[in-house]
């Protein structure tokens, strides 16, 4: 039975967010993290339909999961898509951070809007929001926010000033809204900023541990299920 779970970042400072995060979720877990910086990188400036950026994050997918992760998890939002679309053989599932986050905020819209500190991340979680939409049977108005000067913060290191960035113009455009979906797994901090809003403001980390923890376990348990129905145990 696989008890490892299995993470690809495209920023080291994920490694400790989401290490923490499964301890606290999933003490008994192994965790193990794969870093690739360049494939967000490339991914703003080739864009996330490039043949050779697509065949990267695959093999990335498979890398993170090589040492016998039964799930691995993209926490990129950019490449989330890409990376769900690995085709694994059956040997781990391939998730993306973001989608637990999506299927929550269409169940509290309808107004739902998404903010991204990069370019490159509005488009593929505006997406997934929308299909998350279609197959809860639900309808919602999707606006955007891009918060373009924040990301030259976090990309210095200044994380305060970063959040505080990002939380000053989502207040500013808060008004008319149900829900608010921060793009980017380095925004999860500005939550705590904006809790005075009177909306819910949502984040991927913690959702979106939690629903890999789900999918592994339930991975464990229908393999036990099968390994007694074999042996006759």
């Amino acid at each position: 039975m696989a008890d490892t779970l299995a993470f690809l970042h495209t920023a080291q400072v994920h490694v400790q967010t989401f290490g923490s995060l499964a301890r606290e979720i999933a003490p008994e877990l192994r965790v193990q993290h794969l870093v690739m910086e360049e494939l967000l990188a490339d991914a703003r400036t080739l864009g996330i339909d490039h043949a050779g950026l697509v065949a990267r994050v695959h093999e990335a997918m498979r890398d993170a999961a090589s040492d016998g992760a039964s799930v691995a998890v993209c926490t990129c939002s950019t490449i989330g898509g890409i990376a769900e679309k690995t085709a694994t053989g059956g040997a781990f599932a391939a998730l993306r951070i973001d989608r637990a986050m999506a299927d929550r905020a269409v169940r509290n819209g309808p107004r739902v809007l998404i903010v991204g500190a990069v370019e490159s991340t509005i488009d593929p979680t505006l997406s997934l929001v929308l299909s998350a939409a279609r197959q809860a049977g639900v309808g919602i108005r999707a606006s955007t926010l891009l918060v373009d000067d924040a990301w030259v913060h976090f990309q210095s290191g200044d994380i305060a000033r970063y959040v505080a960035t990002l939380a000053e113009s989502i207040r500013a455009a808060a008004d008319g809204t149900d829900v608010i979906v921060l793009a980017q797994a380095s925004m999860a901090p500005v939550t705590g900023l904006l809790a005075d809003l009177g909306v819910d403001v949502l984040s991927s980390p913690q959702l979106g541990v939690a629903h890999a923890v789900a999918t592994l376990r339930a991975s464990n348990t229908a393999w036990a299920s099968a390994r007694t129905g074999l042996t006759g145990w």
